[in-house]
Parts: structure tokens; sequence; C-alpha cells
């Protein structure tokens, strides 16, 4: 495919053009925005775009085409950014395949019950109906810790991953987008109340509930004179999306990943990290013992299968037993791969 530059020589376009080709070889220059262009001009066609749709697809542009070593950043980053489009597209399939029929409530919390449940005063209760007549504003802030901060937690560990091993960072960032893949489709499979909807509604099924924070959270808001969790929540759509736990699975994600590189310290607070978030995931009212149960599954499972595919990818006679090194950016003209010696390449017209 032959794409003729601009004729202007000499110009700012042609430079612009040239610096692109150089960047991204034959005819991928222009792939890295296009789901993020698409999704754009789909908002603005349903009167629903946002500044952060534009902040994103600017962000992804910049990376894409500053230099070689955003274009590296861009590449590792790039699933994580899918995930944005996927979760806000959600709104569009909200009620696919959920009618009240199809939506697990009480049977899920009789399930709870019978697996999970406490005996107390002769009535078998849940955890979360304990946690809920004994609740703290200190517990309501510990807990509020990880659930806000999960999202930035798993970029940093992506930051940290870039730093140390590239292709880790890619199998991180993938199997990330493969787990909410399948959380995602889960939720439609399988429609599920989460306790905080019970102890709202009972078990009455109402299609057009909206999503809560609930009141741990809302406590948490009201303590610092902030929104924040409710904004967060006020922006989901899937409020029968309990089952799998994806806060669980996030912090299990970096758990798998990050053992092998992390030392005593590093253990410890990814571990602790993990371990905070399962216990918020049920005292915070938002998941049931058997949606962590699944969320835990389904990360061990996203894990080895990211493995399993980048053994399947592997370049023949590659004896590194992984397959990423095929979606690195190491065609770069003047790239070192040491962080923070990565050089700009030079600029020459790349013919295709």
């Amino acid at each position: 495919m032959n794409v003729a530059p601009p004729r202007e020589s000499g110009s700012i376009p042609t430079a612009a053009w040239r610096h692109i080709r150089a960047l991204w070889p034959r005819w991928t220059w222009w792939l890295p925005p296009v789901p993020f262009v698409l999704d754009s001009i789909m908002n603005a066609s349903l009167g629903a775009l946002r500044w952060d749709h534009i902040l994103i697809l600017v962000v992804v542009v910049g990376l894409a085409y500053g230099n070689a070593f955003t274009k590296k950043l861009c590449v590792g980053l790039y699933p994580m950014g899918l995930v944005a489009l996927l979760y806000d597209s959600m709104r569009l399939v909200q009620h696919v395949g959920i009618d009240a029929s199809t939506v697990h409530l009480c049977d899920l919390r009789a399930l709870e019950l019978r697996w999970f449940g406490l005996d107390l005063a002769g009535t078998r209760i849940t955890l979360h109906d304990y946690f809920q007549q004994h609740a703290s504003l200190g517990l309501d802030v510990l807990c509020a810790i990880p659930y806000g901060t999960f999202l930035f937690y798993c970029i940093a560990f992506s930051g940290y991953l870039f730093m140390r091993d590239f292709r880790a960072m890619q199998r991180f960032t993938w199997g990330w987008l493969a787990l909410n893949v399948i959380g995602f489709t889960t939720y439609h499979l399988y429609p599920a109340a989460p306790p905080w909807y019970f102890h709202t509604h009972g078990c009455a099924v109402d299609l057009f509930a909206k999503a809560s924070e609930g009141p741990n959270l809302a406590r948490v808001d009201a303590l610092f004179g902030m929104t924040y969790f409710h904004g967060l929540y006020g922006r989901a759509s899937d409020v029968f999306g309990a089952v799998p736990s994806l806060h669980v699975a996030y912090p299990l994600l970096v758990v798998l990943e990050g053992w092998s590189r992390f030392r005593t310290r590093g253990r410890a607070f990814t571990l602790g990290f993990f371990l905070l978030m399962c216990f918020s995931a049920i005292y915070l009212d938002h998941h049931w013992v058997i949606d962590v149960m699944v969320g835990l599954t389904y990360a061990i499972f996203t894990f080895g299968l990211i493995r399993v595919l980048g053994r399947v990818l592997r370049r023949p006679g590659s004896d590194d037993g992984d397959g990423f090194e095929r979606l690195e950016p190491a065609s770069l003209a003047g790239e070192v791969r040491a962080f923070g010696k990565i050089q700009e390449p030079e600029i020459q017209e790349t013919r295709s």
C-alpha cells in the first residue's frame, strides 16, 4: 500500500506526516485513535458527548504520535483505553438479556445464607446483614480506600511494569481487558443484584433502579464533603452486575503478575491491598461472598489464559516462551530499550 505524503516540501504538515510514518510502519499509523474517534462521534450523535470522551481521545493521539517513548507507552496502555470505551458503551446494552425473571436476587441471597451465613440469636443472617448492623465510620473510610483507588492502583502497576518488563506490562493490560470482557458478558448472561439492592428494595426487581454507592460510601462522601463515590457509581449502568466481583479480580491479577518481581515489601503491600479489597467488597454491601469467589476464579483463569495465548503467539524459534514480543514496538529507529533512554527516531520518509 503506497501512501504519498503531502506535496508541500518542508511544510509543517509534511514534517508531521514524516514523523508519524517513521513511528508507525506501513498502514498501522492510522489505527490507534480509530476506536476513540468512532466513540466520540457516536456519543456526539446521541447528544451524550462528555469532556472525558474528548480527553481520552487527545491523550491517545498525544501518546501515539509523540515520540518513540510515548508510542511505546501507548501500545502498553492501549487495552486499558479500550476498557474505558467498553465500560462507557455498556449503557447502550444495559437491558440486553435482562428482565425481571432472569435477575438473580433472593435466590442468590438464599445460597449466600446457606453457604456463608451466620446463626445469631436463632436467626440465619448474611455477613452483610451483620456488618450493616455493626458499621463504623472508621471502617467505612478504611474500606473506601481500595474502592476509591483501584483504577489508579492498576494504572500505577502498569507503569511499574513498563519500567521493568514491557512484555509483562502487555500481559497485564491485555489480561485486564480480557477480564473485563468476560465479566461484562457474565453480567448479561447471569444478571445478579448486589446486597445493597436487597437491603434497599427487598426481593422486588426494578429494571430501572439506579446504581448506588451504598450507605457506607455515602457516609464517606458526607464526611469529606464530596460527591466522589456518588458520581462514580452514578455513571454505572449495570445495577445487576454483582457476579463476578471485578473489584477483587483486579488486585488479584496484580498479585499474580507482580509476585515474581516484587520483594517482601511489594508482596506484602499488594497482598494486603487485595485482602482489604475482598473485605471491603463484603463490608460495603457491594458483593456477596459468592461474587467474590467467582471474581477470584475469573482472575486466576484470565491470568492462565493470557500466558497460554502468549505461548501460542510465540515466534518460531523463540526460546523465551512469550509471544508478546510480536506486539512490542521494537522496530522504531533509534529506540534504546532501557527506560529513560528511549530516543526520538530519525525522521525519514518511509515507503511501503
